[in-house]
């Protein structure tokens, strides 16, 4: 299996609209309903505002691949871009997908490392992520890898307020 993280640029915008929306879809479509499924990713996906995030320094999208086939992204904020300012000198893994094809092979933790190679590299001292409450895979996932529990926030999917546990992992403790 050969597997390869690349950046991802504003000519991969549709690429990415897709990926974007058939990940998320997956992944949180039957927790909700179709009618705050299709709000949240009418506005989170529309391609002006990928565009913006896209054009931003401050935010970096890498596409997953397998064998030459898309398998996932990761999208990492930093400074400015972040969603929370509540971690101090820190880097946001926003989104991290991988495609239902490709779950269970190692990729997730592909990305993660991508991100905490990142943070190295923008010398931050914390890795930060929000992951809905009720998602266990991905809270055990995280913790595995290091994160912990220290807050939460507020997010909507449509009409419907979620939460989303903010975890941490501080790169300066060993």
């Amino acid at each position: 299996m050969n597997v390869e993280i690349r950046p991802c640029t504003e000519k991969d915008l549709d690429l990415l609209q897709k990926i974007s929306i058939e990940t998320y879809t997956d992944t949180f479509g039957a927790h909700n309903t179709a009618e705050n499924l299709h709000a949240y990713l009418t506005e989170a996906y529309a391609p002006d505002k990928l565009k913006r995030e896209l054009l931003n320094p401050e935010s970096h999208f890498f596409f997953l691949y397998v064998d030459e086939q898309l398998a996932g992204y990761l999208k990492v904020n930093t400074g400015a871009a972040q969603t929370e300012d509540k971690i101090a000198n820190a880097l946001e893994v926003e989104r991290i997908y991988v495609d239902k094809a490709f779950k269970r092979m190692g990729l997730g933790k592909r990305l993660i490392e991508k991100a905490l190679s990142l943070a190295n590299e923008y010398q931050v001292e914390n890795v930060w992520l929000g992951v809905w409450e009720y998602n266990e895979n991905a809270r055990k996932f995280y913790e595995t890898l290091g994160f912990v529990y220290t807050d939460s926030h507020s997010f909507f999917m449509g009409d419907d307020e979620q939460t989303d546990l903010i975890v941490v992992k501080s790169l300066t403790e060993n």
